[in-house]
């Protein structure tokens, strides 16, 4: 049975992983003759699999999913780059009159999808200066220098994350502005309904665990090692993703396997929060419960969702 209402112009399911987001934008495109677009940045790499949780072709229930294994593992993340390729994919769904259902816990990139988000152009130069300096001085020292010149980018970036540390300097360099003020507003560019899938920290925890186990008996270190050999570990962006990092690590014999997977669960963990806190800031997202309890009814109260969003 599919609703008979008019669904809104654009559909998110947010929030952090293992929540159920994947299987949630599945049963919203069946019922609302959707596609689902997704919004998670290490799907949209070829052969991450395993450890991107990536939905096998039976489990997508014959519904078309979009922007997934498109970059090589080698190519470097780009929002500005995902944020075309997305809207392209919505404004084709629409004008087909499809309901794009986007899916994922990426935040800025689901931001960067429906909201008015410009980014700041690159100065390879620049860049290149500022990478130089991150090898010789190191993260903290770079971190310093970013929260004297502007200290909510400080506040809000890791002073152990150098990639987006050397981003905001750079940033702050080109445009003249603090970092922060580059940063996206709540300006839709879409109607837009966010579904934001919610589950306690104890049972998201536990859902992890089970998750990197299911992962590492699924075949991970073999993924990764595969992927090794195209190139996963010269990929700036790839081979830092969750799972894969720590396999890596495994594979260069800095740790044990056993200590890679248990650095999974911990790394994944605190990723879950982050995220979680992320989508929390933003008022416009519905939340609804993913718990085991509720997981029978979630499906039917985001259509319900859906559907009062319609008649309001």
């Amino acid at each position: 049975m599919r609703s008979s209402a008019p669904a809104p112009r654009v559909i998110a399911v947010v929030g952090p992983t293992a929540a159920g987001k994947s299987d949630l934008g599945v049963f919203l495109a069946q019922r609302l003759d959707g596609e689902v677009v997704n919004a998670d940045s290490m799907q949209l790499y070829q052969g991450m699999d395993i450890g991107t949780a990536k939905l096998t072709l039976s489990e997508r229930g014959d519904v078309p999913h979009h922007l997934l294994d498109i970059w090589d593992v080698t190519e470097t993340a780009s929002v500005a780059e995902y944020q075309r390729l997305a809207r392209l994919e919505i404004d084709r769904l629409l004008a087909a009159g499809r309901t794009p259902i986007l899916v994922g816990g990426s935040g800025l990139y689901v931001k960067g999808a429906i909201d008015a988000l410009e980014f700041p152009g690159t100065d390879p130069g620049v860049r290149a200066r500022l990478e130089e300096e991150l090898v010789e001085l190191g993260s903290g020292a770079l971190h310093a220098r970013l929260a004297a010149a502007d200290p909510e980018a400080g506040r809000a970036i890791l002073p152990s994350n150098g990639r987006r540390i050397v981003r905001a300097l750079e940033v702050i360099e080109i445009t003249g502005r603090p970092f922060t003020a580059n940063l996206p507003g709540d300006d839709a560019v879409y109607d837009a309904l966010q579904i934001g899938v919610d589950v306690a920290r104890p049972e998201l925890d536990e859902r992890i665990a089970r998750r990197v186990d299911r992962m590492w008996a699924a075949g991970l270190v073999d993924e990764v090692r595969a992927l090794e050999a195209h190139g996963l570990r010269d990929g700036r962006t790839a081979s830092r993703a969750l799972g894969y990092q720590q396999v890596l690590a495994a594979l260069a014999r800095e740790c044990t396997e056993d200590e890679a997977r248990a650095e999974t669960v911990r790394a994944t963990k605190r990723f879950a929060r982050r995220q979680d806190s992320w989508f929390r800031r933003d008022p416009r997202v519905h939340w609804l419960s993913g718990a085991a309890q509720d997981r029978g009814e979630l499906p039917h109260q985001a259509l319900a969702l859906v559907e009062r969003a319609v008649t309001a």
